[in-house]
This record gives structure tokens, C-alpha cells and sequence, in this order.
């Protein structure tokens, strides 16, 4: 039972991407949406040397918006950590302190170090990992309130 058997969609249902159909090399377009083929001669090899290195530049700009994303998350995954470790933290503290029963603020510590081993992943970037120990965590502090 390691998941549902049908969470991927056949490939005949899948949309197609029309950004990756190409036109072929010695296509020329006219402006209006339609193409002329062109003669093929040594004026396309200028062309089809620039097109190669367009598609080069592309991969480095994938790269890049990659490279950006991945340590987007890792600052999300961190930062939330951190913020739900310190309002653990604090609950377990204030807890202490009233007249809750001490399996209240023993669940809001232990929800805080739940956060706060999510947040050292995510720095580290296993940010699936860290995602799902803060709903843990989370969902520890949430138990704990439920016994006061």
C-alpha cells in the first residue's frame, strides 16, 4: 500500500506543450502565422549555428531559475522551522508556568524540537523531509493542547 494507483494519468491525456514543437530549419516564418520553407542553402548554417546557441543559453537560464528555486525552499523550510521551534518554545514555557498538567508543555517541547530538527534538514536541503516533520511537529504541539 505505498500509494494510489492512480495518481499518474495515462499519456493520452496529457496536455501537449506546444512551446517544445519546432518548426523545421529551413522553415521561415511569413509573419501572419504560417511558414515558408526556405532553400536549404549555405545562408541557413548561420542560422542553425545561432539557434544552437540560443538553446544553450537556455539550459544556463534553467539552471539558474533551478539553482534559485532550490535555495528558495531551503530559506522557506529553514525560516519555518525556526519560527514554529520559537512558538513551541514559548507555549511550552507559558504552559509550564500555569496550571496545565505537565504532559502540556512536555508536548509543545517536544513538538519545538520536532520544528527545530525540520528546520536543520531544510538548511540542509531535504526539504520534503523537513515539510513533513513540521506538520509532525505540529501536529504534536496541536496533541498536547488537547490534554489541557
Amino acid at each position: 500500500m505505498g500509494g494510489r494507483a492512480d495518481s499518474d494519468t495515462s499519456p493520452d491525456t496529457h496536455a501537449e506543450d506546444t512551446d517544445d514543437i519546432r518548426e523545421p530549419r529551413d522553415a521561415q516564418d511569413t509573419g501572419d502565422g504560417r511558414s515558408v520553407e526556405g532553400t536549404g542553402g549555405i545562408g541557413n548554417a548561420g542560422e542553425r549555428q545561432e539557434q544552437k546557441t540560443d538553446d544553450a543559453d537556455d539550459t544556463d537560464v534553467d539552471d539558474e531559475e533551478e539553482a534559485r528555486r532550490a535555495r528558495r525552499a531551503r530559506w522557506v523550510a529553514a525560516g519555518t522551522g525556526a519560527v514554529l521551534t520559537l512558538a513551541g518554545t514559548a507555549a511550552a514555557l507559558l504552559r509550564l508556568t500555569g496550571p496545565a498538567p505537565v504532559l502540556v508543555p512536555v508536548a509543545y517541547a517536544c513538538g519545538a524540537a520536532v520544528c527545530a530538527f525540520a528546520a536543520l534538514l531544510g538548511s540542509r536541503g531535504r526539504t520534503r523531509r523537513a515539510l513533513w516533520l513540521l506538520v509532525a511537529g505540529v501536529m504534536v504541539m496541536a496533541l498536547g493542547d488537547q490534554f489541557d
